[in-house]
């Protein structure tokens, strides 16, 4: 279930949302129950907004959909579980990030202790099914997804939002002007544009900083 404290500040931005949570998690539920294999695991669905509460969100880090191949989604956006091989975006992502700030190689694609430091690892859809990324896009989770984003766009407090890839920069209009966006190619080696070189982990230390809100230790 989404968190309480999730639920409040939802409900504060769009009155009515229970019943689209409600509605998607039944979806969800059925999948399931009728065999469908769907990643991530059922524990782990609203992961990212359990590990890092609305009052604790620095950074919103906007991904697609978890990763579709078996065992690899964790419930945050880019992440994989420990164990796993980094998949070519999230390998993209590390390379930035040793390019950006002179960070050793990550030993795990775990993303988990960003995560506890108030970067909110946000995907647009919460689930997939295994092996069919995108097949859970139209089931409902946009309205929910956006909500969040308004949620923390409502807050006082200045946050960062990297949205990397059309997909993810379509939200910027929803963003209040008091936060800063870094807009960027998606990591991807599909993806057209630039990714490297885009700075965004210390641009948006910078931003932290400029805020007052302290800056995020990138190192995993």
């Amino acid at each position: 279930m989404i968190p309480p404290a999730w639920a409040d500040a939802l409900a504060a931005v769009a009155p009515g949302i229970a019943a689209e949570v409600a509605a998607v998690e039944a979806r969800v539920a059925a999948a399931r129950a009728a065999g469908t294999p769907v990643a991530p695991a059922d524990a782990d669905v609203w992961r990212a907004l359990a590990l890092t509460p609305p009052e604790a969100v620095r950074v919103v880090l906007l991904g697609q959909d978890p990763y579709p191949p078996p065992g690899h989604a964790d419930g945050l956006a880019f992440s994989v579980r420990p164990g796993i091989a980094p998949p070519r975006s999230l390998a993209n992502v590390f390379r930035e990030l040793q390019a950006d700030l002179g960070l050793p190689p990550p030993r795990s694609g775990s993303l988990e202790p960003w995560a506890r430091q108030g970067v909110l690892l946000l995907n647009t859809a919460l689930t997939v099914e295994e092996g069919a990324a995108n097949a859970h896009a139209g089931w409902g989770w946009t309205p929910v997804t956006e909500a969040v984003i308004d949620a923390v766009s409502a807050r006082p407090e200045p946050a960062v939002f990297l949205l990397w890839g059309r997909r993810a920069q379509a939200k910027a209009p929803r963003i209040a002007p008091r936060h800063t966006v870094l807009a960027a190619a998606h990591p991807s080696p599909l993806a057209r544009g630039a990714f490297s070189g885009s700075r965004p982990f210390s641009r948006a230390n910078a931003a932290l900083a400029a805020a007052g809100r302290g800056a995020i230790d990138w190192r995993l």
